[in-house]
């Protein structure tokens, strides 16, 4: 059973032989980051505690500006290489990575804002770079009719509301966040905020599940913030998927969809590595399931970051196939996983 790879070995992938040395040289230094990763997953996830030592690892290792452009003092990744950073990262550990992918696909939108002159962007990635700043997304819970709501003050707004599956938000210096607004004219509009985690906002304790369970994504209640005009990235039209939704959510469930791969990544090794070499055929067949299952996951990968690239335009018919890949690499990671533990057998 020499024919699937072992031992933490890196998966190439068919995006990686696409793009330039750059690739080989972030995923190996990806890689490094695994022992650290690896030491504390099995705590964190029996605690059901925040990452602490795993993320901080990656801060440490100057992670943070992964999708910052050089110019700006960061490594300059494309969204691509971003992802299969993540993958890595998944690899290792799932809530680390997951929880630092949410940081990661804001700031590679930011890149993106950025590249087209928009306000605040280049501020906001050189923050990331000298401050250290972490950036938290409530995108997931928000989408075309965010929970929360704006109301207009003298100089800004005034900001109010509950926001669900705030991942990283033990760690997050702001929230990328959305708030309903009633204009008097308009009528209900969507406003894009920068929330800075301070007075006002409290993080609950209220994440405890199965899975992934140090991601601190926790609910996070926002009371009367006051964010001034200049910090409203966006005013968009209420209940649509408009032209940058799409290009959020593309780039967003790109790089989340590669944490979900780097998952299965390191069941089928560690469903490997607990069985060794296996004459059974039942054992033989498990494991030729799951890297069949995980091998399939990888092309929608590869094919959503091909449609994404680097600097995508919006699109609906990106959107539409970003979301099938995630949808295809998401069940066969809960079939994976679940091979992996029918291989393992009870101590699994």
């Amino acid at each position: 059973m020499d024919w699937y790879r072992t031992g933490g070995e890196r998966i190439v992938t068919v995006m990686e032989t696409m793009t330039d040395d750059d690739t080989t040289t972030l995923l190996d230094w990806a890689a490094s980051f695994g022992p650290a990763l690896g030491e504390h997953a099995e705590h964190y996830d029996r605690e059901g505690k925040w990452v602490s030592e795993s993320y901080e690892a990656l801060v440490d290792g100057g992670l943070l500006g992964l999708a910052v452009p050089v110019e700006l003092g960061g490594r300059g990744a494309s969204i691509p290489q971003v992802a299969l950073v993540m993958r890595e990262l998944g690899r290792h550990c799932g809530s680390t990575a997951l929880a630092m992918s949410m940081h990661q696909h804001a700031t590679a939108f930011t890149a993106w804002r950025h590249r087209r002159g928009l306000p605040g962007a280049e501020l906001t990635l050189r923050r990331v770079v000298d401050d250290g700043l972490v950036i938290a997304s409530t995108g997931g819970g928000d989408a075309t009719m965010p929970q929360g709501e704006a109301t207009k003050v003298d100089g800004g707004y005034r900001l109010s509301g509950r926001k669900r599956f705030v991942s990283q938000s033990l760690r997050a210096s702001v929230m990328s966040s959305m708030f309903t607004y009633d204009d008097p004219e308009r009528g209900t509009r969507v406003l894009n905020m920068a929330v800075p985690f301070g007075d006002g906002v409290t993080v609950l304790d209220n994440w405890d599940t199965m899975g992934m369970r140090g991601t601190a994504s926790n609910d996070v209640v926002i009371d009367g913030v006051f964010v001034p005009d200049e910090r409203v990235l966006a005013d968009r039209p209420y209940g649509v998927v408009d032209g940058p939704l799409q290009v959020i959510f593309s780039i967003g469930l790109s790089i989340i969809s590669a944490v979900y791969l780097g998952v299965m990544d390191g069941a089928l090794d560690a469903a490997i590595a607990a069985v060794g070499p296996a004459d059974d055929l039942t054992t033989q067949r498990r494991v030729g399931l799951m890297a069949h299952r995980r091998q399939v996951a990888a092309w929608a990968l590869d094919g959503a970051l091909a449609v994404v690239g680097n600097d995508p335009a919006p699109s609906m018919e990106m959107l539409a196939a970003v979301m099938a890949a995630k949808r295809e690499i998401a069940l066969a990671g809960v079939e994976v996983c679940d091979l992996a533990q029918e291989t393992v057998g009870g101590r699994s």
